[in-house]
């Protein structure tokens, strides 16, 4: 059983993946701003602990995580104003990075998007642009440190029921959070996915099938499966 923390905790994705892990044995916190959400977090069998993760300069962040085997960070800004979402998808996941790091929890898997990457070709006058710097930053700013960290970047997000099936492919598509969640749980489960960033969209494959063959490098793969030296 591990101990793992969930940054965003009320997320539609991340309370999928808390009922999940819960279900697999594992003790689970998910970490929220809103006191309102506590409830529902728990309803999921986790644990919850309210803290506004904009605001907690690195020493909060590493007292709010000491103790946990395993990071996942699940947190946005969810629009509204650029320098919200700087704060929050770029500024505060990297300062859970730094936390960590010193804090020795290798394992950290960030919840990002298909397609999130420094030369995304975004508009700078496009709504999307803050998002789009800020996601790309934080990714490869958790890529260049020693941790065992995998990126997840699913597509669009629909709220379809989960079929437990994925494509792993560069090619745009939708996906259900149910299915992310699942994928999120499953690489909790496979650390040799550290070093790995894995874009995936709902397909035919079964989700343990398809990480076997990122991991392995096998066809199903696909293209846009970036393994890296963590």
């Amino acid at each position: 059983m591990s101990a793992i923390a969930i940054i965003g905790g009320h997320g539609k994705v991340a309370l999928h993946l808390e009922q999940i892990l819960v279900n697999r044995g594992h003790q689970v916190t998910g970490v929220v701003r809103n006191p309102d959400h506590v409830a529902d977090v728990e309803a999921t069998g986790a644990s919850a602990v309210v803290a506004d993760i904009e605001t907690l300069v690195i020493w909060q962040i590493e007292d709010l995580l000491r103790g946990f085997d395993m990071i996942v960070w699940s947190a946005g800004a969810g629009g509204g104003s650029p320098e919200r979402t700087y704060a929050v998808d770029r500024d505060a996941a990297i300062r859970t990075i730094d936390a960590a790091l010193r804090l020795e929890t290798r394992r950290f898997v960030m919840v990002s998007y298909q397609g999130a990457r420094l030369d995304h070709g975004v508009d700078p006058e496009d709504s999307f642009f803050a998002y789009a710097e800020a996601k790309a930053a934080a990714d490869e700013y958790l890529r260049r440190q020693d941790l065992d960290w995998t990126v997840l970047a699913p597509g669009a997000l629909t709220d379809e029921e989960s079929t437990g099936r994925i494509t792993v492919t560069g090619t745009r598509g939708p996906v259900s959070r149910a299915n992310v969640a699942l994928v999120a749980a499953d690489v909790i489960h496979a650390p040799e996915t550290a070093g790995h960033t894995i874009p995936f969209v709902d397909g035919e494959t079964e989700i343990a099938d398809a990480l076997r063959a990122v991991i392995g490098g096998g066809t199903a793969a696909g293209d846009g499966v970036t393994p890296t030296a963590g």
